[in-house]
């Protein structure tokens, strides 16, 4: 009979030593991922910060490339029209050469770049920082999620009994300021 005892006592022993193992093991894991979770959130808002001044100054280079040529083509039209308008033949061909010569530039800009145009860059930038922006939400939401399960792991029993025994303590949500809820401003 002491014999039977003894074994059930090295059960139940060995029983709440892997408990407390487990547990121990559980709220590393948690950790883990919290920390994982706040250096993927650091990740995306290092690249928004990269990407973005980027993207701007890239399209903004592309707009302004356009607009000049846009702005000599305009130019050069209102030149021939007050041209044609004063009825004098040679400021017309010179004024129509000019048109000619600015909308040349024009196309040999758009061959060799097709993706050269304004709309469809500000379209691709729009589309990156809905991406990013998307990546970066995900992320926050990521870690919320960690936070929720790692707080259920904190505030349930058996979990309680144990966060108590190795001081663990209910992780805080991320909570996003007023002021940095909106997305970045991009102007040009």
């Amino acid at each position: 009979m002491a014999l039977w005892w003894l074994i059930v006592l090295i059960v139940l022993v060995v029983l709440i030593i892997l408990i407390f193992i487990g547990y121990f093991n559980r709220f590393i894991v948690f950790d883990n991922r919290i920390q994982n979770s706040l250096s993927q959130i650091d990740v995306q808002l290092k690249k928004r910060a990269d990407l973005v001044p980027n993207l701007v100054e890239t399209v903004k280079g592309y707009a302004k490339h356009e607009a000049g040529i846009m702005h000599e083509v305009s130019e050069a039209r209102k030149a021939l029209v007050g041209a044609m308008d004063s009825k004098d033949v040679v400021k017309s061909v010179k004024a129509g050469d000019a048109l000619q010569g600015a909308l040349g530039r024009l196309f040999a800009i758009a061959e060799n770049y097709p993706t050269l145009k304004a709309n469809e860059n500000f379209l691709q930038l729009q589309q990156e920082l809905a991406a990013i922006e998307d990546k970066v939400a995900y992320s926050r939401q990521f870690y919320n999620d960690t936070i929720l399960a790692y707080n259920n792991a904190c505030r349930t029993v058996p979990g309680v009994w144990f966060a108590g025994i190795y001081g663990k303590k209910a992780g805080k949500y991320l909570e996003i300021p007023q002021a940095q809820r909106e997305a970045p401003k991009v102007s040009f």
